[in-house]
C-alpha cells in the first residue's frame, strides 16, 4: 500500500533455529520457493522523486485453495516493491500437484506487465477460489505521479494458467479520493459469484486529512465477466474510516460476514482516535443489503519495533483476519493485540462466534513464546473444525544483537473452537528482518496467504535473504495436515520492554 506508519528462495546462509522440542505433522513437507526472478526486470515505469525500488523483492502473498480439486493452488504478490507504496506489479504463482511446483504468471494490471493496464503501480493482490477451477483475483492499482488510482477484478478459469476478464471497478482521477485495502471472496453457497470490498477515502487534495472512508462493494454472479457498480455497505460519519475489509461466507446459509477496522479519529488531521476497533457486517441476501455494525472487538495493537534498536516493522497490525469453520458456521477473528501483554508489546489474538456474529468471545492468545512480540497472522479453518494460524515472532533475538533481527515463521494448530493452540510448527527457517524492504518500516506484507484444502492448511509466506540486495526476499509455500504431537518451546531470554505509541495511517499501500 502506498503509505502507512505499520506495517522463497530460503537462504542457506540463515542457521534454523528451532525451539526445544519436536512435533510430527501428517502430510508435512518442507518448504518450496515459489518465486524465481522478476518478471519486469529493466521495466523502468513508476519512478518518482523519492521513490526506491526494491528489484527482485516480493511482498505480501495471498493464497487460495480449490476444495473441490485440492492439487490446485493459486497465489499472487507484489512484484518488485516501491518504498513509497505498490510495485512494478503483480504476479501470480499456480500449481496444479498440490504445491510441489509452482508457474508464474505476471497479472495483466500495470504497464510492467505484458498487455497490462496503463498504470504505474500495483498493491495488495488477494486471490479466492470458488466452486470449480475458477480463481478470482483483485488488485490495487495506481500511477505514481498522479492521483489516478482504483481497484481491478480479473479471473481465471484454468486454475491459475490465465486470467482474463481484467475489469477496472472503479477509477477515481480527483486529487484526494484513494480506494485502499481491497480483498475478494468466492461464494461457496452460490457459484458464480464473488464478492470485492474495500475502503475508499476521501483527504484532502494534498492527502493531508481525512474527510471519510466508507466500505465499497462490488458483485460478479457470471464467473467474473461482468462486476456491479460499486455500492457503500459501510457508511462512515466525519472523521472517520474503515480499513482491511474481508467477507467470509457461511456455505450452509449463504449468510456473508465482511469484517473491517473502524477507526474514528477526533479531527481531520487523524492524529488522534477516539475509537479503533474491530466490527463485522452481515447480509442474508447475497450482499444485496446489509445489517448495521456489530463490534467484535478493541484494537489495542501498538507499532511493532525490534525490541533491541526500536526500528520500525510494517506488519499486520490494524488489520483483521477472519475465517469461518465451513462446517457449523463459527466466526473467527485473528488480530494484533496487547491485552495479554499490559499494553508492552503484541501478541496474536483470536475472538469466536458461535452464534453468527451475534456475540463475541474475550480474546484468546494464540503465540506460545508470551516473552517477545509476534506479529502477522492469518487464519484459516480445516474441513475437520481444525483453527490454524500462521505468524511471525522474534523468539531467537538474543539481548545486545542490534545488526540482524532474526525472525521465525510459525503455524499453531487448535482443535474446533479455537481456545488451545498447544500444536506449533516452524514452517520455514529463521530469517533476518533487517534485510526485508524498507515501505513505512521493514515490510514483508501486511498480510501473508494461509488457505486450506480438506483438513490441510496451505501457507503462502514470504522470507528474507542476507546479502542479497537484488533480491531480498522471496516467497515460499508448505502445507501441513494434522498435528500428531505437541511441541514444547523455550521462552527467549529477551529483555522486557514496550513498544512505542502506535500512528494510524489512513492508508495502506
Amino acid at each position: 500500500m502506498r503509505t502507512s506508519g505499520r506495517f522463497a528462495a530460503v537462504s542457506s546462509l540463515v542457521v534454523l533455529a528451532l525451539a526445544s522440542g519436536t512435533a510430527s505433522w501428517a502430510g508435512s513437507r518442507d518448504p518450496v520457493q515459489v518465486s524465481h526472478g522478476s518478471p519486469f526486470a529493466g521495466c523502468t515505469v513508476g519512478a518518482a522523486p523519492g521513490s526506491v525500488l526494491y528489484p527482485g523483492a516480493e511482498v505480501e502473498p495471498s493464497v487460495t485453495a480449490n476444495r473441490f480439486r485440492p492439487s490446485e493452488v493459486v497465489g499472487a504478490w507484489q512484484q518488485d516493491r516501491w518504498s513509497d507504496g505498490g510495485a512494478h506489479g503483480l504476479v501470480a504463482g499456480y500449481s496444479r500437484n498440490g504445491g510441489k511446483t509452482f508457474t508464474e504468471v505476471p497479472w495483466p494490471v500495470s504497464r510492467c506487465a505484458p498487455g497490462g493496464l496503463n498504470y504505474e503501480r500495483a498493491s495488495d493482490p488477494w486471490v479466492s477460489a470458488g466452486p470449480g477451477s475458477v480463481a478470482y483475483g483483485s488488485a490495487l492499482v495506481f500511477d505514481a505521479n498522479s492521483p489516478r488510482n482504483g481497484v481491478v477484478a480479473l479471473t481465471s478459469y484454468d486454475g491459475g494458467r490465465s486470467w482474463r476478464n481484467v475489469t477496472e471497478l472503479i477509477v477515481d482521477t480527483e486529487p484526494g479520493i484513494v480506494d485502499d485495502k481491497n480483498s475478494v471472496t468466492a461464494d461457496p453457497a452460490r457459484p458464480g459469484s464473488a464478492y470485492q470490498v474495500w475502503d475508499r477515502l476521501r483527504l484532502s487534495p494534498d492527502g493531508s486529512l481525512l474527510f471519510t472512508g466508507p466500505t465499497l462493494l462490488s458483485v460478479t454472479r457470471d464467473l467474473g465477466r461482468t462486476w456491479s457498480r460499486p455500492q457503500v455497505i459501510v457508511d462512515t460519519g466525519e472523521f472517520q474510516q474503515t480499513i482491511g475489509n474481508v467477507i467470509v461466507v457461511n456455505r450452509r446459509t449463504g449468510e456473508l460476514y465482511d469484517f473491517y477496522e473502524s477507526i474514528q479519529y477526533t479531527d481531520a488531521t487523524a492524529t488522534a482516535t477516539v475509537f479503533t476497533r474491530y466490527e463485522m457486517v452481515r447480509s442474508t441476501d447475497a450482499g444485496r443489503s446489509w445489517s448495521r455494525p456489530v463490534v467484535v472487538a478493541d484494537d489495542t495493537g501498538v507499532q511493532d519495533v525490534d525490541p533491541n534498536t526500536g526500528a520500525v516493522l510494517r506488519t499486520g497490525v490494524g488489520i483483521p483476519f477472519p475465517a469461518i469453520d465451513p462446517r457449523t458456521g463459527e466466526l473467527y477473528l485473528a488480530y494484533e493485540g496487547t491485552d495479554f501483554t499490559g499494553g508492552a508489546y503484541n501478541q496474536i489474538q483470536l475472538v469466536r462466534s458461535p452464534d453468527r456474529g451475534r456475540t463475541w468471545s474475550a480474546p484468546t492468545r494464540v503465540n506460545s513464546d508470551t516473552t517477545v512480540p509476534a506479529f502477522t497472522p492469518s487464519i484459516a479453518v480445516a474441513e475437520n473444525g481444525d483453527v490454524g494460524v500462521t505468524y511471525y515472532d522474534v523468539r531467537t533475538l538474543r539481548p545486545g544483537n542490534t545488526t540482524t533481527l532474526p525472525t521465525s515463521t510459525w503455524l499453531t494448530v487448535s482443535s474446533r473452537g479455537g481456545r488451545h493452540f498447544d500444536r506449533e510448527r516452524q514452517i520455514a527457517p529463521v530469517f533476518d528482518m533487517l534485510q526485508a524492504p524498507q515501505a513505512g518500516g521493514y515490510f514483508i506484507g501486511d498480510y501473508q496467504g494461509l488457505a486450506t484444502a480438506g483438513d490441510q492448511f496451505r501457507a503462502l509466506f514470504v522470507t528474507t535473504h542476507s546479502g542479497r540486495p537484488d533480491n531480498r526476499t522471496d516467497v515460499s509455500y508448505t502445507e501441513s495436515g494434522s498435528l500428531s504431537t505437541s511441541r514444547t518451546t523455550t521462552a527467549s531470554p529477551l529483555r522486557a520492554f514496550r513498544a512505542p505509541a502506535r500512528q494510524h495511517p489512513t492508508m495502506r499501500r
